[in-house]
């Protein structure tokens, strides 16, 4: 069958291509799910099977933002321990998430996905670890949602087995045994994991962090993964207190016990890696590591401000992290462009260490490296699939400032117009069209009481 399509014309263009090609008014084509054409001026008045065509006039494309590292179950604990580091933080909160169920699971990731989804993100990933025995299929309700969402989706499938008892944060019952979290993990990949090309769900193996799993999960999940041929995230170098901790327990820093047990390579990103040093950074590039960066949930728990610059010069694949409501609340990815760009630029001298088209990068092609699709997502060129953003910047927020670019990333958060995700329509007019964005917030915010109400009970 002949494909139909629909042209967006009239408006700029960023295509963050490898020559950060640029149009002040472009076109673009998109055939069923792909980009079939992009350039200057005007689409071919000619062209076939047009079944939509979009004035884009006073409007910026760019590929769909790409969140690298996420907890979507936080939706329903946002707005609590406000003042902690991460580890009080953690302290504080565990008790409450380790009596989480599937209801709730489903709640939280249908409030993330769509206010991530409305905000210009189409494609998602959430890292799930905390699963509390007999609490339903929680990995299910979370591909559920994203699925109802349209948007494309990495399940980062992820385990804890270190409990309170052997000296972990987590509570003991909320952890899971070595062989279940494996054997858990492994179903996983083998019931919902898609290696087309145009997958929308993707699965990787994510044991939780040093402090929460034990060496055997970190190494034996490592072999897992490259068995089943899927990616490898968790989280790395996040705080002083991590680096201090596998000090002590390991006898060495995070990115050497990571090296040790596997956890280096082309196939794996790490959330956060506020801190690296040198070598640190030296490591992550010599092997093709990746980084989800995550500057407000860093500012939040005052983790520290990440080295971005310096790994983006050390050939470090970087994209951009929401990561959980409960360490940043907006749940928004696109404010992650103006705020990756403004705290690396803070100390003496930094008035350039990143530039508003490397911010955009990092949201959208640098995310589609670390997830591994960056051969079918995170630019605009012919052939990618139809993962699209139109942002509205003919308004008063945005009307004195002439480089489109600069106005996305410096500028107010800008609406979204229309945001496709595999050519079909998730986002029209700063609205969803997939859900009901009231009908999921007053879902959230019933789980969210509820789970307040089981946690107090104790």
């Amino acid at each position: 069958m002949a494909a139909s399509r629909m042209v967006i014309e009239n408006c700029a263009i960023a295509t963050v291509d490898a020559h950060d090609t640029e149009y002040t008014s472009g076109h673009v084509v998109v055939a069923d799910n792909r980009i079939e054409s992009v350039g200057a001026g005007r689409a071919p008045a000619a062209l076939e099977r047009v079944v939509r065509r979009i004035d884009g006039t006073g409007h910026l494309l760019t590929p769909g933002l790409v969140n690298t590292h996420h907890h979507f179950y936080q939706w329903i604990t946002r707005g609590l321990a406000t003042d902690h580091n991460l580890f009080d933080w953690l302290v504080a909160l565990y008790p409450i998430w380790a009596r989480i169920d599937e209801p709730m699971v489903r709640a939280a990731a249908r409030g993330s996905l769509a206010m991530m989804a409305r905000g210009g993100v189409t494609t998602a990933m959430d890292h799930h670890y905390v699963y509390p025995r007999g609490t339903g299929d929680l990995s299910g309700a979370i591909i559920g949602a994203a699925a109802e969402t349209g948007v494309r989706f990495t399940l980062a499938r992820g385990s804890m087995d270190r409990g309170a008892s052997d000296g972990g944060l987590p509570p003991d019952f909320a952890v899971e045994s070595l062989d279940s979290a494996l054997a858990a993990t492994e179903e996983t990949v083998d019931r919902h994991h898609d290696p087309a090309f145009d997958a929308m769900t993707q699965i990787a193996v994510a044991p939780c962090s040093p402090f929460s799993v034990s060496t055997e999960l970190l190494s034996q999940g490592a072999e897992l993964a490259r068995r089943k041929g899927v990616r490898l995230h968790t989280h790395g170098s996040e705080t002083v207190e991590e680096e201090q901790f596998c000090k002590e327990l390991f006898g060495m820093g995070p990115t050497d016990y990571f090296e040790s047990t596997g956890w280096l390579g082309s196939d794996v990103w790490m959330a956060h890696c506020v801190h690296m040093n040198d070598s640190d950074i030296a490591a992550f590039a010599r092997t093709g590591t990746g980084v989800a960066h995550c500057p407000s949930s860093n500012a939040r728990l005052a983790a520290g401000i990440a080295r971005v610059p310096e790994m983006l010069a050390a050939g470090v694949p970087v994209g951009l992290g929401v990561d959980g409501t409960a360490s940043n609340e907006s749940g928004e990815l696109h404010t992650e462009l103006r705020n990756a760009l403004l705290i690396n630029r803070l100390g003496a001298r930094r008035e350039s260490a990143l530039n508003a088209r490397q911010a955009l990068r990092l949201g959208t092609y640098g995310g589609a490296q670390v997830l591994g699709r960056a051969a079918q997502i995170g630019s605009i060129e012919p052939g990618k699939l139809a993962d699209l953003v139109l942002w509205k910047l003919d308004t008063l927020a945005h009307a004195s400032i002439a480089d489109p670019v600069v106005a996305l990333v410096f500028g107010a958060a800008a609406p979204v117009t229309l945001s496709l995700v595999n050519g079909a329509t998730v986002v029209e007019d700063s609205r969803l069209t997939t859900v009901d964005e009231d009908a999921v917030a007053r879902e959230t915010r019933s789980e969210a009481r509820r789970l307040a109400r089981i946690a107090a009970e104790g």
